[in-house]
């Protein structure tokens, strides 16, 4: 009898703690537990500790109660300026809510998934390629409300929204940077063009202040010799006034004028002894020399006068003479 009841005490022991154990949960730090008792929601959370249930009655669900990071596919649509891209995006969202999570839709991630995808190809549809490029910021609070609408009533709360990457076609690509280098073109031209006005105005002082001290010019070529020989050149380059080569030119051209009145020209033929006299009053009389004849500068050529006679040759003179033809004519016979 003893061992009898021994036996039922254990058996109920084993029991109680199959019992115990079949009913015994544990909810997490960051999630909250439902319990529904013959599919019926029970009132009330279960938060984090050794939660008990009934066994084979009770059933708990947990849901998590962290933020959800949930990437959005790549989506491609055509912008408001007729541009196909390439969209991609980010959601992160938490469940505030847990019942309505578990109760108001099916799976609510999916749910979330589906609507983030609808709503970036409407905000793509909506917006030209430049504030998706630039203006991602109202881009992403757009995105947002839009997602967020339907998801409150999910027990769901969108944190943030983000758009990762925006994809081009190569084509445009190419004319986006074609366009940024000419605008940087631009703005080089501006500038250096500016850096000379500034210059020439420089320059135009410092010549202003160079003509009223002479000296001063001096002093910045010996500047500038100094500057140059500090470089251990072999060859120095010295500027020549132009000045001084006109100088120069006018004095030679001063020397080689004509001589006493009488004397022969260098290098010509000697004067005949009846035009002596003649060439020695055109020598008085002429104080510059009569310019050279481009064509012949030397007097080579015998000049005539025109419609003197013997000038022009006779159409006899040109012609071959009639014996030197006949010559011809039988020779090629």
């Amino acid at each position: 009898m003893i061992e009898a009841l021994i036996a039922a005490a254990v058996t109920i022991v084993c029991l109680g703690a199959i019992y115990l154990m079949a009913g015994a949960r544990v909810v997490k730090q960051y999630e909250r537990g439902l319990v529904f008792r013959l599919g019926r929601l029970r009132p009330g959370l279960r938060g984090p500790g050794f939660v008990m249930i009934v066994p084979f009655v009770d059933r708990m669900r947990k849901v998590s109660m962290q933020i959800v990071t949930l990437p959005i596919p790549a989506q491609e649509g055509i912008t408001r300026d007729n541009v196909t891209v390439r969209v991609d995006a980010v959601v992160y969202f938490k469940v505030v809510a847990p019942a309505d999570a578990v109760i108001q839709v099916e799976d609510y991630r999916f749910a979330v998934s589906q609507m983030a995808q609808t709503s970036l190809r409407s905000i793509i549809g909506k917006s030209e390629l430049d504030d998706l490029l630039s203006n991602r910021e109202k881009l992403n609070q757009g995105l947002e409300l839009m997602i967020d609408s339907p998801a409150v009533e999910w027990g769901v709360t969108i944190d943030r929204v983000e758009i990762k990457d925006v994809s081009l076609p190569e084509t445009m690509k190419r004319s986006m940077a074609r366009q940024a280098e000419a605008a940087r073109d631009r703005r080089a031209r501006v500038i250096n063009a500016d850096a000379e006005l500034q210059a020439s105005r420089k320059l135009a002082q410092a010549a202003e202040q160079m003509a009223d001290h002479p000296s001063a010019l001096q002093l910045r070529l010996l500047q500038t010799v100094g500057a140059v020989a500090a470089e251990k050149n072999s060859t120095l380059v010295l500027p020549f006034p132009v000045e001084l080569l006109r100088f120069l030119e006018r004095a030679q051209s001063g020397l080689a004028g004509p001589g006493p009145a009488g004397a022969p020209a260098a290098g010509g033929p000697p004067a005949a002894a009846d035009g002596a006299g003649a060439g020695a009053e055109e020598g008085e009389n002429d104080d510059v020399p009569a310019p050279l004849d481009p064509i012949d500068p030397l007097g080579m050529v015998e000049k005539r006068e025109l419609g003197s006679p013997g000038d022009a040759a006779t159409a006899e003179e040109l012609e071959p003479p009639q014996q030197d033809r006949e010559d011809g004519e039988d020779r090629e016979d």
